[in-house]
């Protein structure tokens, strides 16, 4: 059974969240697999962990600046 609803919420100034199921994949098509329901990919590019958020975004500019 698949889930039809998939939710996106661009945060600002932070990431995109990804709620229900989605094939996430790499560059090379490759699955990246996520055990939760929720997932926050990175926007700024300087996550440790992508395509995962840390949060390293707030320390790159001040809150409400222009976005990436």
């Amino acid at each position: 059974m698949t889930d039809p609803e998939v939710q996106l919420v661009v945060c600002p100034d932070g990431p995109l969240l990804v709620r229900g199921a989605i094939d996430l994949r790499d560059d090379e098509g490759n699955p990246i697999v996520s055990r939760r329901r929720t997932v926050a990919l990175c926007r700024c590019g300087n996550s440790a962990i992508k395509p995962w958020c840390d949060g390293t975004h707030k320390l790159l500019r001040p809150h409400g600046g222009p976005a990436s």
